[in-house]
């Protein structure tokens, strides 16, 4: 369907996102490169900012004015100075402590880790050179240690080990959040947090692996922070420099509500579960009316994630159709227009489900199940072994990068 104008576009872009002057770009010299190609591209939604002044910088985002931080006004030096009477604990060694704890150990951080002792994530942790009794440390003793606590447990566990680390959270430390999830949701997890310590957020917008990978590449991740408390005065700047020091490369202001229900909304809509229906949906038309499976998922999956939504996510939308058929351009642009208006009542339904906590009931439902991994495993082997699934197996392996 795309045509060879969109190959070169795609490599065009791959060029410049591998570019080494890509890891030295702020948020904003990225708006300004925007502008001086405005005449060669469609106009982008983000404008050039209209106020800049060193810590602050008030960008226009489609007509409305928001205030986004960068890391480049917090450089290493400053966060060690900012941090260097605390110790940071990270409860929990997941996908985002995993990727959070890292990056503070190399930003210099005194940072330790607390998790269940000989535990599979201990285990993982010493892997990765944590050291026990060093930075290494069963959860109570960890937030004995800190003056800040990090608590990147899953939500459900955040939940059932709230009872014993509420007592710990003595007044002077700080709490850390990357999810609103428990506190915003407290009726149903039971976190109140206490009254005299700063609660704060700091959301990075992905997985613990890419927060992970685009600090090592230099790039650094987007990320949110919010304030669900501000004892000290002191929270908000707190909640920046913590975001610089994890990791991000830009971030820009939130609640800990509006995180949790865009979070919450997004991965079961567009990010997540709307995309793999949809694949599901548009590879089963294409079998049933005969189509082979490598012709189907080529047409499905491959041509979307390895041509277009490059495209998309390097120069927008109208980057994409420009840089495609004409006959695909009309095809697109009619039926965008009815998708949109089949789908919209679904995402009110599933917004709906999340603002009212049914969403949250039902995760602390099902990920607290003593059989969650089997049943979540259970679940994976099902989604691997769909066709569209098995075919896309078959296709990755023709990729020149995949070739022995």
């Amino acid at each position: 369907m795309a045509s060879r104008r969109a190959t070169r576009a795609l490599q065009s872009s791959f060029k410049q996102l591998s570019a080494p002057t890509v890891q030295r770009r702020t948020f904003v010299s990225a708006i300004n490169a925007a502008k001086a190609g405005a005449a060669a591209a469609p106009r982008a939604a983000v404008t050039v900012p209209f106020q800049q002044k060193r810590g602050v910088k008030t960008i226009d985002f489609a007509g409305q004015k928001e205030k986004v931080f960068e890391r480049e006004d917090w450089p290493r030096e400053k966060l060690l100075d900012y941090f260097k009477d605390d110790t940071l604990a990270l409860i929990g060694y997941g996908s985002q402590g995993h990727g959070q704890g890292l990056n503070l150990r190399d930003n210099g951080l005194n940072v330790i880790i607390g998790v269940r002792k000989n535990g599979a994530s201990w285990k993982e942790a010493q892997q990765d050179g944590w050291i026990p009794g060093t930075n290494l440390f069963d959860i109570d003793e960890a937030i004995s240690k800190s003056t800040i606590v990090m608590n990147l447990l899953s939500d459900a566990a955040q939940s059932e080990t709230w009872p014993a680390i509420k007592p710990q959270l003595t007044k002077g430390k700080t709490l850390y959040f990357s999810h609103g999830f428990s506190p915003v949701f407290k009726d149903l997890t039971k976190v109140d947090v206490p009254k005299d310590i700063d609660v704060i957020l700091v959301a990075p917008k992905g997985s613990g692996r890419t927060v992970r990978s685009l600090f090592r590449e230099g790039r650094g991740i987007n990320s949110s922070i919010a304030v669900f408390q501000d004892v000290t005065g002191k929270a908000e700047e707190k909640a920046i420099a913590l975001g610089v020091a994890v990791g991000s490369g830009y971030l820009y202001k939130t609640t800990f509500e509006k995180e949790v229900f865009s979070d919450l909304y997004g991965e079961r809509g567009c990010l997540m579960g709307g995309i793999h229906g949809m694949f599901l949906a548009q590879y089963e038309v294409l079998r049933e009316r005969g189509h082979s499976p490598s012709e189907a998922f080529n047409e499905t999956v491959e041509e979307a994630t390895q041509s277009l939504y490059p495209l998309i996510g390097a120069n927008g939308m109208d980057y994409m159709y420009a840089a495609c058929s004409t006959t695909a351009r009309r095809g697109a642009i009619d039926w965008s227009k009815r998708f949109k208006d089949n789908l919209k009542p679904l995402f009110e339904e599933l917004y709906e489900s999340v603002a009212t906590g049914k969403e949250t009931q039902r995760s602390l439902e099902f990920n607290s199940r003593p059989d969650y991994r089997e049943a979540y495993e259970k679940e994976m082997a099902d989604i691997q072994g769909l066709e569209i699934w098995r075919a896309g197996k078959a296709v990755r392996g023709l990729r020149p990068e995949n070739q022995k």
